[in-house]
């Protein structure tokens, strides 16, 4: 700013003692001595203040039309504030001895120059040191509270001087020198006029201003005015961009924009609290209510995919963590409308929330589809609905804030849910559950129902338990691998896997039970050639059919393959030994024999090979097949 200004050589100014002149006559002479204020009669104290706003009169100065005397010279500036605080006392002095005084016409004159000049250098404070008052600078400093504590420092008498402040300097930045400097002059003009009677020519500067920082700051963090009726009409794409756009620009508005404009105001009109708290709400008003305002808008929208759920949680989580500041920054009955828009926005994302987990619920049990996935894999129903809870786990503060525990505990029973050996609802809820907990559970209890009865619409009944161990393992596997595993805890966990293994079970028990059976105790070779028939009969036809089913777990999919190895492989072994005994080399049982199709390790190969998927179009193992195999012409 000191490049714009000049300091030429300027004459003092004196002003008419009748009380019928112009407070802007001027004559010149010698520039007055600085008395003490204390010490001035009546007529000193006018004459001295005369000559000092006259001065600084832009009318009918031209070097104080260039010029700010704040910026130009601190001490001088000290002086015209003092003096205008002392013309102040005399001018009520004047009106208890003599309401019609010439002397209070003059000093009521001098005092309105003088508020039009400390209103010029308030604008150009404020103005020219917009990079420096920016409120992340400013909130970045301190908080309100050690702001308000600090800047108290600066008394009456005005004593930080440039030297002073550049001294203070080594310890911080060039900019927060600016900034503490403007900050402490704002503070003065503020206390000044608003004690002369002018403090709403200075709040009009201010909000002027200062509003149009905050409404700027929300524009450029790409928040802008909506209205219901467009948000309905835009695809839900484009408000998950507005959503997240929003969730970012909360934590800066409340936290940096909000709180600094906080502070800022605090300081400048810390003489007057409804002033402060007056002003604050005018200048932060309309940027509160769009930021505040957007989640109400997006929880009326008629258009919210389920995935919403997780949007309208993440704007209720990060309304409930910033509440406090808000609480703060928008303390007084002046911001009441603005705390209770926050309060209407938390409600509506309540009641959107509960809305939709509520459609959720239905969407699960409205599921029509009746058979399961081909070769009994993981249905997309499970993967969907163990994707969304996995994603709802994240939001366990909120849920709970939301949701009232009556809100979230199941029915008492699950009588509207076909009776199923997969749960047993009413072992597994209790007074001291957690609703949270209680309510997951009931959500995939839902889901495993559902999954039983499409696998009673298997064609095969090993498919249906092979199709239920891998939905419920998928199921268990996502709880681990989630903050599932801290909502549902270890004992559901060990109790579904132990389900889950079950169902492995019957699935070999149906599936494998008659190549088993096949395979009697205590080899005998003269019954050789009976049991290898009937093995490689009851070998081929579950091969054949099993060669279709996947397990897409590697861990489940290993363990069910080894557990059958363990089952077969063992016994053909021994059936094979002994017939190669009384033969007497492989060749001979295999060509002259005839009825030994297979060695142990055929069988080991075949077995390891199962429960792959096949790619779609040609059907072909994704892992590598065997090229030489009885069994080429069944895969």
């Amino acid at each position: 700013m000191r490049n714009l200004c000049f300091n030429p050589k300027t004459a003092s100014f004196s002003i008419a003692r009748n009380s019928h002149s112009s407070p802007a006559s001027i004559s010149s002479g010698a520039k007055p001595p600085r008395l003490s204020f204390s010490d001035m009669d009546e007529d000193s104290c006018i004459e001295e203040a005369e000559a000092l706003i006259l001065k600084w009169n832009s009318d009918t100065s031209a070097y104080a039309q260039v010029t700010s005397l704040f910026y130009e010279d601190k001490t001088e500036a000290k002086q015209y504030i003092n003096c205008v605080n002392q013309l102040q006392k005399t001018m009520h002095s004047l009106l208890s001895q003599n309401p019609s005084s010439g002397k209070l016409v003059l000093a009521h004159n001098l005092m309105q120059l003088a508020m039009k000049r400390l209103t010029k250098e308030f604008y150009q404070i404020l103005s020219m040191n917009r990079a420096h008052l920016d409120p992340e600078s400013v909130s970045a400093r301190s908080s309100r509270a050690s702001v308000h504590s600090s800047t108290s420092d600066f008394d009456d008498d005005f004593a930080v001087e440039d030297d002073d402040v550049r001294t203070a300097g080594d310890s911080i930045s060039e900019v927060e020198q600016v900034s503490s400097v403007a900050m402490a002059d704002l503070r003065l003009i503020a206390e000044c006029m608003v004690s002369s009677g002018y403090a709403k020519e200075c709040v009009s500067v201010y909000i002027i201003i200062r509003k149009s920082i905050i409404d700027e700051g929300i524009y450029r963090l790409g928040v802008e005015k909506l209205s219901s009726s467009r948000v309905n009409k835009m695809d839900w794409e484009v408000v998950d961009l507005k959503i997240k756009s929003w969730l970012e620009a909360m934590r800066i508005s409340v936290r940096t924009l909000f709180n600094g404009e906080r502070i800022l105001c605090d300081h400048v009109f810390s003489s007057s609290d409804s002033i402060r708290e007056s002003c604050f709400a005018e200048i932060s008003r309309d940027g509160a209510s769009l930021l505040f305002g957007f989640p109400e808008l997006v929880a009326k929208a008629k258009k919210s995919p389920p995935e919403n759920l997780f949007r309208v949680l993440d704007m209720y989580s990060v309304v409930s963590e910033l509440w406090p500041e808000i609480e703060s920054i928008f303390s007084s009955d002046y911001t009441s409308a603005i705390r209770s828009q926050v309060h209407a926005s938390l409600q509506r994302l309540t009641e959107s929330a509960q809305i939709l987990l509520t459609e959720f619920e239905s969407s699960i049990q409205k599921d029509s589809s009746k058979s399961p996935v081909n070769g009994g894999g993981v249905h997309s129903l499970t993967v969907q609905t163990m994707n969304y809870l996995s994603n709802l786990a994240d939001y366990s503060n909120a849920l709970s804030d939301i949701f009232p525990r009556a809100d979230w505990l199941p029915p008492a029973k699950a009588s509207s849910l076909p009776e199923s050996y997969l749960y047993s609802p009413e072992s597994d809820y209790s007074a001291s559950t957690p609703a949270m907990t209680a309510r997951v559970a009931w959500l995939i209890l839902i889901l495993l129902c559902k999954l039983d009865g499409k696998a009673k619409h298997c064609k095969d009944v090993s498919l249906s338990y092979l199709f239920l161990a891998n939905n419920l393992w998928y199921a268990v596997a996502r709880v681990r691998s989630s903050n599932l595993q801290y909502v549902l805890g270890d004992d559901w966990i060990a109790k579904h896997e132990a389900k889950a293994k079950r169902f492995v079970a019957n699935y070999e028990k149906v599936a494998w039970g008659e190549v088993v059976s096949s395979l009697p105790e205590n080899p005998n070779a003269a019954e050789a050639r009976v049991v290898f028939e009937n093995f490689n009969l009851e070998f081929e036809v579950a091969y054949r059919k099993q060669n279709s089913f996947v397990v897409a777990d590697r861990e489940l999919r290993d363990e069910i393959k080894s557990s059958i190895a363990r089952s077969i492989v063992p016994r053909y072994r021994e059936w094979y030994n002994a017939v190669l005994a009384t033969v007497g080399s492989v060749r001979d049982m295999t060509v002259t024999a005839g009825y030994v199709t297979f060695t142990p390790e055929d069988v080991e190969n075949y077995l390891a090979n199962l429960f792959f998927f096949r790619t779609a179009s040609s059907g072909a193992l994704l892992s590598s097949s065997l090229t030489s195999s009885p069994l080429r012409r069944w895969s």
